[in-house]
């Protein structure tokens, strides 16, 4: 099968979420398909990066939008123009003018689009659209501005989450299939539009952190959060950790430390001046260092609230076995079972006792992490994922 794919992103390194769900797959479907990429980039430094994916695609075409998303041209023709602010700034004329070549020079069974954003750079055309949603978006900006303090742009922010609505719907409905990652997303699109064809296409923990599984020391427990801090989710997790959780947490357990790293971490939460806070910039191509931390590590602390998003930092957690305490945000859409594979926290309290209970007993401590990996080990791997994908390809280009 011949599919021309399109991201957001060139999907190497693997360090953000969506990346590593776009490396994972490729990897896997380039052994069967001849795959034909266009990826975004922000600057050309990452044309570095090519080479690393070369032997799962037949061609990659890598395409310049805009360095800074806060150019004075994207502002402007997002409030003055019809597209909202995510779609302007992942524009990029380069990629439009390569797909539309690409389209008149090849016989695609299929087109693969990640995220609703990359969709404007497709022309009209009768050959299979699958849009995978990595997450809702619209609903992931509605829940931080109404949790902004910035009340004088409100308004402004909210006719953008408009404008986001419209074109999010738009999109699902000129694709042929969308894919969700989880049966709660795939509900909520089937709520907003009760007709359209939503197949769940999960993510999947990466065998690098599968690898380093081992026998965890509980004594002088290192706490982690583990993210891209270009995320807001990420931003709003660390914080509560950082201001609310763990000092209830260093008054009961003393000797616990916080290792709260990714990347841009210390850019984007300042100056840390909390006791046994640990902030860790991790580059987008150190793995080793995102190895580390969790080697290092002896429990994954989660307090995410907002929606959204590709939850591979608790797959991930799970996989490199460090048990997982989180919110109910964290994990849902994931097949787990509070106090058999994870500890589900429903308040800044709940973390703070549930890390000591699980501190305290070791029984616990290694019935959710062998219970977590045996999860991801039967139901959130890549060739799992990879397999559900080709099925889904094939019901496709049946109807075409």
């Amino acid at each position: 099968m011949k599919i021309l794919m399109l991201t957001p992103y060139l999907p190497f390194p693997p360090s953000s979420g969506g990346q590593v769900r776009s490396y994972n797959l490729l990897k896997n479907l380039g052994k069967k398909h001849k795959i034909v990429l266009v990826a975004l980039i922000k600057n050309d430094s990452e044309k570095k990066y090519v080479a690393d994916l070369k032997d799962y695609c037949e061609k990659i075409y890598v395409c310049k939008r805009s360095e800074s998303p806060w150019t004075m041209q994207n502002i402007f023709r997002s409030i003055f123009g019809l597209y909202p602010f995510l779609v302007v700034r992942n524009y990029s004329k380069e990629a439009k003018e390569t797909v539309y070549k690409l389209l008149q020079e090849n016989n695609f069974d299929l087109i693969h689009a990640e995220t609703f954003y990359i969709m404007p750079h497709i022309p009209e055309t009768k050959i299979p659209i699958l849009l995978v949603e990595q997450t809702i978006e619209y609903m992931v900006y509605q829940h931080f501005v109404k949790n902004s303090k910035l009340i004088f742009i409100k308004p402004l922010f909210y006719f953008d989450i408009l404008k986001l609505k419209f074109w999010e719907k738009s999109y699902w409905q000129k694709a042929d299939l969308v894919g969700a990652m989880s049966e709660i997303d795939r509900q909520q699109m089937i709520k907003i539009i009760p007709d359209l064809k939503v197949e769940i296409i999960p993510n999947a923990a990466g065998e690098d952190l599968s690898l380093i599984y081992q026998t965890k020391k509980t004594e002088k427990p290192i706490f982690l959060y583990q993210g891209n801090f270009f995320w807001l989710q990420n931003i709003e997790a660390a914080r509560l950790l950082i201001d609310q959780i763990f000092p209830e947490i260093i008054k009961k357990i003393p000797s616990a430390i916080c290792y709260i790293a990714g990347q841009k971490a210390k850019e984007k939460l300042g100056a840390i001046k909390t006791k046994g806070i640990k902030i860790i910039d991790i580059e987008p191509s150190d793995v080793d260092t995102v190895k580390k931390v969790y080697q290092q590590a002896s429990i994954f602390l989660a307090p995410i609230k907002g929606p959204g998003g590709t939850r591979l930092k608790i797959l991930g957690a799970m996989a490199a076995g460090l048990p997982v305490i989180s919110s109910p945000t964290g994990v849902s859409g994931l097949f787990i079972t509070d106090r058999e594979n994870v500890l589900i926290a429903k308040n800044n309290q709940d973390f703070v006792k549930l890390a000591v209970e699980i501190f305290k007993s070791r029984s616990l401590y290694e019935t959710i992490r062998q219970n977590a990996k045996k999860l991801v080990e039967e139901k959130y791997n890549w060739n799992t994922v990879s397999s559900k994908l080709e099925q889904i390809y094939l019901k496709l280009t049946k109807t075409k």
